[in-house]
């Protein structure tokens, strides 16, 4: 709760939603009755009890990351062998998130985001009492398999109580908690193992937890759809079994653990899933992520751009700890100071990006955000010995005003033309792929730079000039993306941003 209140300041400058008066405004085919309506005050309160969620999940991915090498002391084990926590939680998210959809649908979306902190608050104490890495690995899919239900539905019930002309505000507000939790989670995570015992780290959860499910079940609405089909659990585990063993191979591949040979029959394999999932999801009607949804240009623009974008700004977290520390030879104390300007810049930018978009549209401000985003990201080759700090901070602070802007319109975007009764498969599908885009853009950072840093780098000046190269091409790559957007049309989001214009086209869905 405390973090929550340092958040307040910087809620938009408008509120959300000040009328307790009204219930929210809902499409037609929500208040029909397919729907349950939520009480009226639940609107005031409902980015607050997202936020919470969130809140506790960014920290719990970050904090962690600090406290890894005290975790293998304890349990005598090499740090190496800690990668399967980390990475154990990150393949949860991505198997379990598309069924999240399904279940909100089926059991409400109250019933399933308590579940989900319930699962999720459990999976945190199951960890802190575990003592072996198989059992710490067993535990983290437990707190996956509740991660993956709390963003998704979160979203999904801002989605379905906000009007369109609302949500760019509400999203931007319950985004502040996944930048702050990188702001203070090594901090925090580095601060408790130094007091205390890395147990701890997973302890934290509790309170938050109990907190939020007490106001969950007093303030969240309630949405579940009537006529509810079965869960495709072939999709499932065609889908799940594909993508886990494509984010192992890529995750090996890119720190070369393992033989070509394996890597390669790994990665064939899980292409073949993926493609089985394909021609399954294509003759179904009711498939665990509905494809039929990249008929929507809005949709499909918002995915596969984003997909893209995230090849290429995914690689900076992994590139600038190199730049910072190896390069410019700063301390790792201070190389982490260097990335707080990038988070409060991208705080910043969640105060005027609704203004951004109601000006520009999305097809303009996403194209020139993009450009702009991949320009920035070949600026740090040009960051030296000679760059003064204060530069640095700018840059870093402009990267992460441009970074927040994009996503942000980026997540607001894939709902336009959603019909509202699709918006529970539209959540899933843009979450599962936002999750997939960020493990491959660390996974392309991984071998953009091994491309150049090899083990000649000795020196700290041909460190740095690799590096530099890296930040180059992976700013190329997040220019090209600018070419997804180019797709949109004037006036695709406006009923989202409220950009209009005389000669608006009606959205028609993309197909192909």
């Amino acid at each position: 709760m405390t973090a929550a209140g340092h958040l307040q300041w910087m809620a938009p400058p408008r509120p959300i939603v000040w009328t307790p008066a009204k219930g929210p405004a809902l499409p037609e085919s929500l208040s029909s009755g397919s729907f349950f309506s939520p009480k009226p005050i639940s609107k005031r309160y409902l980015p607050w009890l997202v936020a919470i969620a969130f809140l506790m999940e960014s920290l719990d991915t970050t904090v962690l990351n600090t406290a890894v090498p005290t975790m293998a002391r304890a349990l005598h084990e090499p740090e190496l062998n800690l990668k399967a926590v980390l990475a154990s939680y990150a393949l949860s998210l991505a198997v379990f998130i598309p069924a999240s959809g399904w279940a909100a649908d089926r059991f409400g979306t109250r019933r399933v985001f308590s579940a989900a902190i319930a699962m999720f608050t459990l999976g945190s104490v199951l960890c802190g009492l575990s003592h072996s890495i198989p059992l710490l690995v067993t535990c983290r899919i437990i707190q996956g398999m509740g991660g993956a239900m709390m963003v998704p539905v979160g979203r999904l019930t801002l989605v379905r109580t906000f009007p369109k002309e609302e949500l760019v505000q509400a999203m931007s507000f319950v985004a502040i908690p996944m930048l702050v939790g990188p702001l203070i989670g090594p901090a925090l995570g580095g601060l408790i193992v130094s007091v205390a015992r890395w147990e701890d780290i997973f302890f934290i959860n509790i309170p938050i937890g109990l907190v939020g499910l007490v106001l969950v079940g007093l303030r969240l609405p309630d949405y579940r759809a009537e006529n509810v089909p079965p869960l495709d659990r072939l999709g499932l585990v065609w889908f799940g079994s594909g993508i886990a063993l494509l984010s192992w191979t890529l995750e090996v591949f890119g720190e070369h653990h393992a033989g070509g040979g394996v890597v390669g029959v790994a990665g064939s394999i899980a292409v073949l899933l993926l493609l089985l999932y394909w021609r399954h999801a294509r003759r179904l009607a009711n498939p665990l992520l509905d494809i039929g949804l990249l008929r929507f240009r809005t949709f499909a623009a918002s995915v596969a751009g984003g997909f893209v974008t995230r090849l290429g700004v995914g690689g900076a977290p992994f590139l600038l700890p190199l730049l910072y520390q190896t390069g410019l030879g700063f301390a790792p104390l201070h190389s982490g100071l260097l990335f707080m300007p990038q988070a409060i810049g991208a705080m910043c930018s969640k105060v005027f990006v609704r203004y951004e978009l109601a000006f520009f549209g999305y097809r303009t401000m996403l194209i020139g955000n993009t450009v702009a985003l991949g320009g920035m990201l070949m600026l740090f080759a040009t960051v030296g010995p000679a760059t003064p700090v204060w530069m640095i901070c700018l840059q870093a602070m402009i990267y992460g005003v441009l970074m927040s802007t994009q996503f942000t319109a980026i997540n607001t975007l894939a709902y336009a033309d959603v019909p509202p009764e699709r918006t529970s498969r539209a959540s899933s599908f843009a979450s599962t792929f936002q999750q997939l885009s960020l493990s491959f853009g660390v996974a392309s950072a991984g071998l953009v730079t091994a491309g150049f840093v090899t083990s000649r780098a000795t020196e700290r000046s041909e460190m740095l000039s690799s590096v530099h190269h890296a930040f180059v091409i992976l700013g190329v790559v997040t220019i090209l993306s600018a070419g997804v957007f180019a797709v949109l049309r004037r006036g695709d989001g406006d009923a989202i941003s409220g950009h209009h214009q005389a000669d608006i086209t009606p959205p028609v869905p993309a197909h192909g």
